[in-house]
């Protein structure tokens, strides 16, 4: 600093910068006029702690988050703040809102799923449009915890949710039913059309091919139980159900 003003940064911090080349060593400066301000060039933390916030699906939430920040241009810093110790101050509102804005688009089980990263990478370049005003990089920005508020407010959430889960697993059974049934009718009018193709290739084997699953049925052969009300039934030898037995044909 000269009277008090920000000339020039020395050794500032340059991403990718081999050791020996980063502007480190003798620095000149004039007695009584110039003085030396030393800035902290490592990575920062910033703490935010339960920062209320409403999803989506209307739940009020608590949420604890931090940032990791780095000051990039110490002279923006100066001008902007005055100090680097009020840059967690100018940071943490805008964090917050920052927080407010991305949570309040989406629901809280969202939370919980891959999406979160997209999430977090929203937050970061939200928070760092404005940290550029100071001269600062945002590193990372990562949520610790959101929890729900202990009381009725919690119970009435979980209530929610289950139904919403509920709701969504009907919404699954319903679809896969419907899928079985398509299934199932398309394998019948397949089975349809190759009995009735077979028919009309040779009639005699399509008629034995039946009386045999016929036979199969009645006679309990398929190893299935008898059908509720079943009755037994008593044939003649001679009855031309049992022809296939005698291969007498037609």
């Amino acid at each position: 600093l000269r009277f008090g003003q920000p000339i020039r940064t020395v050794n500032a911090w340059q991403p990718n910068t081999p050791f020996g080349q980063t502007g480190a060593g003798l620095i000149a400066r004039i007695p009584f006029v110039d003085r030396i301000v030393w800035i902290d060039k490592r990575v920062q933390d910033l703490e935010l702690d339960n920062t209320l916030v409403l999803s989506t699906d209307q739940l009020r939430l608590e949420v604890d988050a931090y940032a990791r920040y780095r000051i990039v241009d110490p002279r923006k810093m100066r001008n902007a703040v005055g100090s680097e110790d009020r840059i967690p101050d100018q940071l943490r509102p805008i964090l917050g809102s920052a927080l407010r804005n991305e949570l309040g688009k989406r629901r809280f089980v969202e939370l919980l799923s891959p999406e979160r990263s997209e999430l977090m990478d929203n937050i970061q370049k939200g928070l760092q449009r404005v940290a550029s005003q100071y001269g600062v990089e945002i590193v990372d920005v990562r949520i610790k915890q959101a929890n729900l508020p202990v009381g009725l407010p919690l119970e009435s959430a979980l209530k929610r949710m289950s139904s919403a889960r509920q709701q969504e697993a009907i919404t699954i059974r319903a679809e896969g039913q419907k899928q079985a049934q398509i299934v199932r009718a398309q394998a019948d009018a397949d089975s349809a059309k190759i009995y009735a193709e077979s028919f009309g290739k040779d009639a005699d084997f399509y008629d034995f091919y039946r009386a045999m699953q016929s036979y199969r049925h009645t006679f309990g052969a398929d190893g299935g139980p008898a059908p509720e009300g079943s009755t037994s039934i008593i044939l003649s030898p001679n009855n031309s159900y049992l022809r296939e037995f005698e291969g007498r044909g037609r």
